[in-house]
């Protein structure tokens, strides 16, 4: 009888650290307005959804290499998969816990991905640029200022 894998648990904050990973490797190569919903409460397939915009789409291709290597060298994982790179108008890295979805600007104004997620919380960071994206803390941190459903009455 072969042993089944046990399966690998990880925990939100580990999960959030890779997120914040993937935000920073989109920042270094120039992806702009990148914000991250946690939609984990609504979807149940994912946690995270990183977005991101590059002007061109070869750019956009430089965004998805540069998340890939921030996250692998942060001792997370490799995506499972990746769709779009044929056509990068719009590419999706799939983590499993997490979803990295690079646009050109276009696309992005087109798929309004901010507009459908409007009402889940956002990871508040600081990007590159110094302006401070999220307009809520994440649901892994311990703020009481956080929106999170674990801290609703």
């Amino acid at each position: 009888m072969t042993p089944t894998p046990t399966p690998i648990i990880t925990s939100a904050a580990e999960i959030e650290a890779w997120v914040r990973l993937a935000i920073e490797g989109a920042e270094e190569k120039l992806g702009h307005r990148t914000e991250a919903f946690f939609v984990g409460e609504i979807l149940g397939i994912t946690d995270w959804f990183v977005v991101t915009s590059a002007q061109t789409t070869r750019q956009v291709k430089a965004i998805v290499e540069g998340v890939e290597e921030m996250v692998f060298l942060g001792d997370g994982p490799r995506p499972l998969r990746i769709e779009g790179l044929d056509a990068p108008d719009w590419v999706l890295m799939d983590y499993g816990s997490f979803l990295v979805h690079v646009f050109t600007d276009e696309a992005r104004e087109y798929y309004e991905l901010e507009r459908l997620w409007s009402d889940v919380p956002r990871l508040k960071f600081t990007r590159a640029d110094g302006s401070v994206a999220g307009e809520t803390d994440s649901p892994a941190t311990d703020s009481p200022e956080t929106d999170s459903p674990e801290n609703e009455s």
